[in-house]
């Protein structure tokens, strides 16, 4: 029988509900989504979820440092601080320069490497795209086809992590991965969520198109319509088409 990650907060928003109760324990999840599309705030909402149910929550970012994260979660309504203290979660920042001192560094294979960020039952790594647009020996093969097999030592890392139980949540921005180096992640991955954006007036319309939801607790639609709101975080919207 299948375990389940819960994403909680069900007394403030719907977002457990829309996505079927939770994410499976062992999965992969990709969250893809172009620039400001919403990927990250989906991730954070997910992040803070699951660490409310007592499930230790590793979140590395790219774009952020520690102080910017707090700041960021707070407007959202997810007051992390708590969870921070007690150990709940662990938030990291990655550098993504591979030159800093002039040496180049193998960006894949410092995230795979056994480290504190992967002794998380929840493992978030926002956005693994810029790990793979920086890392330098990624970079020399984008482009000659090669991009597949480069990720074949990621996706036995992730095999291995999903096998412990553990669940990893993943975004990438399409705009900056090719086609091919795409595809090795999406074919693994057992939730896929394409966040896509619509502007209508002076809104922001958000819709998660689910792609794959493999071992979903309960049904799940194919479309989740949302919003991201300042001092409310994620809200879930139903949209009619007339």
């Amino acid at each position: 029988m299948n375990e389940y990650y819960s994403l909680g907060l069900t007394d403030a928003d719907r977002v457990n509900h829309a996505f079927g109760g939770g994410i499976p324990e062992g999965s992969v999840v990709l969250v893809e989504g172009v620039d400001g599309a919403g990927k990250s705030v989906m991730s954070q909402r997910m992040a803070y979820g699951i660490a409310s149910e007592d499930a230790y929550v590793s979140y590395i970012s790219t774009e952020l440092n520690a102080g910017e994260f707090i700041t960021q979660m707070h407007s959202l309504s997810y007051d992390v601080v708590d969870h921070l203290l007690g150990g709940q979660l662990l938030f990291l920042s990655a550098d993504v320069d591979t030159h800093r001192n002039g040496s180049q560094r193998e960006l894949l294979a410092r995230l795979t490497e056994p480290s504190l960020l992967w002794q998380g039952d929840v493992v978030v790594v926002d956005a693994f795209s810029a790990f793979l647009r920086n890392d330098p020996r990624y970079d020399a093969i984008t482009g000659v086809g090669d991009e597949d097999h480069a990720m074949e030592s990621v996706l036995t890392f992730l095999e291995g992590m999903t096998r412990k139980g553990k669940s990893v949540i993943l975004t990438v921005d399409p705009d900056a991965v090719t086609e091919r180096g795409l595809m090795p992640i999406r074919s693994v991955a057992d939730v896929f969520l394409q966040i896509e954006t619509e502007t209508v007036g002076q809104d922001i319309r958000r819709t998660a198109r689910v792609r794959r939801f493999t071992n979903m607790q309960r049904p799940v639609d194919d479309s989740i319509g949302f919003n991201v709101q300042q001092g409310r975080g994620i809200t879930i919207v139903n949209r009619t088409v007339a």
